[in-house]
């Protein structure tokens, strides 16, 4: 039996909610119009660029197909499902899809493309092959183009990449993670995230991440999302994508992708809103370099 004069073992406890958030962010009604103006009015910083391209990458199930339906649905006033999306176990999308926003129903398409990937997988040969998101950046592979994991494009069939022009290529990558999942990221996982991260560096195409599902993630945040950068759990799981893929804490953006709703909330929009303004900077930081 231990002694009675031990001191019991305590565990520091952390607050659920911090006192003031991390971020500022004004989250009225006002605050949403802005921003939905902001991403309407957004031009490229090059006239041969009509269109920016957002590469949205990650497991099956992250919600990257959820989040250009989220991003539609604000846009179009109403919730949508163009994207196929679901809780699946193997990818939904099978083939690399390019997807416009429309500025309202029968709107003009603004100056984004969110583009779709097969969802990466543990095996070796499933999900999509990191040698194809190579081809993706450089422009190589066309919308509708069906993914083959154990044949991915060749050295050989990108070798014309270089003549492609700037606006086919990809100008921001997003990696998709489920902040609700238990860890972040399985060993195969990450070689193959590693390998994609280290085809930016060398494309030079800016990486963030997108955090989704944060309300079912911490129930402060699912009891009210505007806890999002109060929550310390949250701050917690941000701190640590960054330090699993290597990027800046600022890269790292919480969402919510609208699922079960049938009414748009202004709380979930201000998120998704804010989060495709930081994509299109990051686009800018890359088109810069083209200047």
């Amino acid at each position: 039996m231990g002694s009675r004069n031990s001191t019991p073992v305590t565990v520091e406890e952390k607050p659920e909610l911090l006192d003031k958030p991390w971020r500022d962010v004004v989250w009225d009604h006002s605050r949403r119009t802005d921003l939905k103006q902001h991403l309407q009015d957004y031009k490229s910083t090059i006239a041969s660029v009509p269109q920016v391209r957002i590469l949205l990458i990650g497991a099956v199930a992250a919600g990257k197909s959820s989040f250009f339906n989220s991003v539609n649905s604000v846009f179009r006033g109403n919730i949508t499902s163009q994207a196929e999306a679901g809780e699946m176990t193997s990818s939904l999308t099978l083939q690399y899809r390019t997807y416009r926003v429309k500025a309202g129903r029968g709107g003009k398409p603004m100056a984004f493309l969110l583009c779709d990937t097969m969802g990466l997988e543990q095996t070796a040969n499933g999900g999509v092959n990191p040698k194809d998101i190579v081809s993706i950046l450089m422009g190589c592979i066309p919308d509708k183009y069906q993914f083959n994991p154990s044949q991915p494009k060749t050295t050989e069939d990108r070798k014309h990449c270089s003549q492609i022009p700037i606006a086919d290529r990809i100008h921001c990558v997003v990696y998709v993670m489920d902040s609700s999942s238990p860890g972040f990221l399985h060993p195969d996982t990450k070689k193959k995230v590693d390998q994609i991260r280290e085809d930016c560096r060398l494309q030079k195409v800016p990486l963030v991440v997108l955090l989704t599902k944060v309300d079912k993630a911490c129930p402060h945040v699912e009891k009210d999302l505007k806890n999002v950068y109060r929550s310390y759990y949250i701050r917690d799981l941000i701190k640590k994508a960054s330090g699993c893929l290597g990027i800046a804490e600022s890269n790292v953006l919480p969402v919510k992708n609208y699922s079960h709703e049938i009414e748009l909330n202004d709380a979930c929009d201000i998120l998704l809103l804010t989060a495709m303004r930081q994509m299109l900077n990051f686009a800018d930081n890359y088109l810069d370099n083209f200047d």
